[in-house]
């Protein structure tokens, strides 16, 4: 098993950039492919990005590719999700999870475990 625990949200105005962490305890953090997804109020849970075990294999969702970069340090046990040119639709609460595949899904519902999530906030 493995808990996880986000932090890095908060307030930025439109353009701006968060760094949000995903610090896992628990079992070998390398034995989990991660995930990052994010729900709006009144709206579903929306993948985000993902990572293999490895880093090597790395997926993101239309609406943030070449904004947001996803990565993790197996040493710190952490994963990171870099995000640039925020915009107002970025407004979510955004939420680690992880699963015990090599290859990370794009599905909510196929993670194991999840972190509380962060609040993020982009004025326009």
């Amino acid at each position: 098993q493995v808990q996880l625990a986000e932090s890095g949200g908060g307030l930025v105005q439109a353009g701006g950039s968060l760094r949000l962490s995903c610090a896992a305890s628990g079992r070998t953090f390398s034995s989990y492919a991660m995930g990052w997804f994010r729900q709006a109020p009144g709206k579903e849970r929306d993948f985000v990005a993902a990572i293999s075990r490895n880093g090597g294999t790395i997926y993101y969702a239309d609406s943030v590719r070449v904004r947001f970069t996803i990565s993790r340090d197996n040493a710190k046990n952490t994963a990171y999700l870099q995000m640039n040119s925020l915009k107002p639709e970025d407004t979510a609460v955004y939420y680690c999870a992880a699963v015990g595949t090599w290859y990370p899904p794009k599905k909510a519902n196929s993670y194991d475990y999840w972190g509380q999530g962060t609040q993020v906030t982009v004025s326009a």
